[in-house]
């Protein structure tokens, strides 16, 4: 097939692949089921999420419709939900905070056109590189950030005027405990207990929007003064704003376009975090330039109608997936749900309490602060170890753009090293190549020894890290058959880092769940002190190491012998 069109097939939105290929009544319904259920999670989220980043309740929800609808129309993977996530909080607070709500929407609108430009120049091959120390460094330290910024409406402070700066702010906090509220700390930790109870008894249920109905029943029947989406904000309008361009200004353009480039980079790389998870999930590939493509339309929308910005939301697309999605539509009908709430059932949201959305957000920042990937990442070598702690730091202590740029600067440095060990080795090839591209070489056969029927055999060359697994999967993928054993011979491989032993962590164990034999020949020192640190091989039956390929080759027979159904 030409260069050309392949190119173009990437482009291709996934609403449209599915519906050529024959979409049925049946599947329909299932969209029509699943896409209810995410409305009713992403609803209360929508409005918490608003409130949390500075904004009027009702900002949520049209971002959730206006974005939702498109990412699900034009994106590139199939079950993707987006919307206002809590990955934007604090960035979103601190524009509002330095520029107003219109130079938000103005670093929207920008943020947008970036990610059309990133999808266009194919970028989302390399958004998806970034190293993992990064990403869970910034996303722990944002979720620092929310949980803190929380505390006010849990336990009804009534502070106003609260410091954007960490210190401050926690000195604010810790002076105004003496006007706590018992009665919102009641409100607050019952809605707390409502969520984890959803969750461990009736898991079917959506905990949030059960919290949501208890709590704000119980408040208007006994008439509690405490405050609401009502009193704070004056309820939500049942109408639905009309189109207007933002300040695109030059000087506008200037103030705000490096929280724009924060706001594409967030955007960017949740999206596709969101879609790779979904891939796990399904089985499905997503196509990365065409997804990039659809959060810029979704974001620059999402600004014309004075929205937020949006990603794709990964605990709301699982969610899809488990309630039975078959395809784009679904998203769409999430998008259309919370639409007709906005039109027909906004005054209810007049008496829903404060401290609930508190309760809701500081469960959202406890799921993003991933602790268990922080702590493991802390078996990691010192290098990746200094990258997550420092992007962490920076993210809480100092500035949310320096974060990113330091942690970007340190990884880019700490790879600059590595590689400059690894060329004393051996000089290899390019190491980061397109999605269609293939990293690994495959060698079935040999004159020398040819394979057994079900052994398949990969040389892996270079560094293994920022996603060589994945390209691995691709090329095993395009033999078209399932072996039963796989033999990755590793002697040319110096180094492996923290994302490469995620990534290889993910293949060991789908080659388990899928009762293949891995065996790893040749494995330098260097890395099998990684792979015990990060605890990648350990406990999995499954992997053999050998000290070269002909042990592996010999060792593959036995297996091959011992199989029953060899």
């Amino acid at each position: 097939m030409p260069k050309k069109l392949i190119q173009w097939h990437l482009y291709v939105p996934k609403s449209y692949t599915v519906l050529r290929s024959g979409y049925s009544l049946g599947k329909f319904k299932d969209d029509v089921v699943s896409g209810l259920t995410v409305a009713i999670v992403a609803l209360p989220l929508a409005m918490a999420l608003a409130i949390a980043s500075g904004a009027s309740p009702e900002k949520g929800l049209i971002t959730a419709v206006v974005a939702g609808f498109l990412i699900s129309l034009l994106g590139g993977s199939r079950f993707q939900i987006g919307g206002p996530t809590g990955a934007f909080v604090v960035v979103v607070f601190n524009v509002i905070h330095n520029f107003g709500y219109d130079g938000l929407v103005t670093a929207t609108a920008l943020a947008g056109i970036i990610l059309i430009l990133a999808g266009i120049f194919q970028l989302g091959t390399f958004i998806k590189y970034i190293p993992h120390p990064v990403v869970t460094g910034f996303t722990s330290g944002i979720a620092v950030l929310i949980l803190v910024s929380q505390i006010n409406d849990f336990l009804g402070l009534n502070i106003t005027g609260m410091p954007a700066d960490f210190i401050e702010k926690i000195t604010v906090l810790l002076e105004g405990l003496s006007h706590l509220n018992p009665l919102v700390v009641v409100v607050s930790i019952a809605s707390l207990l409502i969520i984890y109870g959803c969750r461990k008894y009736t898991p079917k249920y959506p905990a949030f929007l059960m919290a949501i109905i208890s709590v704000t029943l119980v408040v208007w029947a006994a008439g509690l003064p405490i405050d609401t989406i009502g009193t704070k904000f004056g309820g939500i309008p049942s109408s639905f704003p009309a189109p207007t361009l933002p300040d695109l200004s030059w000087q506008q353009i200037t103030k705000v376009f490096p929280s724009a480039l924060t706001i594409a980079f967030l955007a960017g790389v949740e999206s596709l975090l969101s879609a790779v998870v979904a891939d796990g999930m399904t089985g499905t590939k997503h196509r990365s330039n065409c997804e990039l493509i659809a959060q810029g339309v979704a974001n620059t929308a999402s600004a014309l109608f004075a929205g937020m910005p949006a990603t794709g939301a990964i605990a709301r697309t699982a969610t899809n997936i488990r309630s039975g999605a078959k395809s784009p539509i679904s998203g769409i009908v999430h998008a259309v749900s919370l639409l007709l709430f906005i039109l027909f059932l906004a005054p209810l949201a007049f008496y829903i309490p404060l401290a609930c959305l508190s309760a809701i957000l500081i469960v959202v920042a406890w799921n993003m602060s991933e602790i268990d990937k922080f702590i493991h990442l802390f078996r990691a070598p010192m290098g990746d170890r200094l990258v997550l702690v420092s992007t962490f730091l920076l993210t809480v202590l100092v500035d949310l753009n320096l974060a990113i740029e330091v942690g970007v600067v340190l990884s880019a440095v700490l790879f600059m090293h590595r590689m400059a060990n690894a060329v004393k080795i051996q000089t290899h090839g390019q190491i980061i190549q397109q999605d269609e591209d293939e990293l690994t070489r495959n060698i079935k056969s040999s004159k020398n020894m040819p394979l057994p029927e079900g052994v398949f055999s990969f040389q892996l060359n270079g560094p293994f890290f920022f996603g060589a697994t994945e390209r691995l999967i691709e090329a095993l993928g395009r033999t078209g058959e399932t072996p039963k054993v796989i033999i990755l011979q590793m002697r040319d491989v110096p180094f492996i880092d923290a994302t490469g032993c995620t990534a290889l962590a993910s293949f060991v164990d789908k080659t388990n769940a899928a009762n293949v034999w891995v065996i790893m020949s040749g494995v330098g020192k260097g890395v099998v002190k990684t792979l015990s640190q990060m605890k990648v091989t350990e406990h999995k039956a499954n992997i053999k190491f050998t000290k070269n390929f002909h042990e592996a080759y010999k060792l593959s027979l036995d297996i091959m012998q011992q199989s029953p159904s060899a």
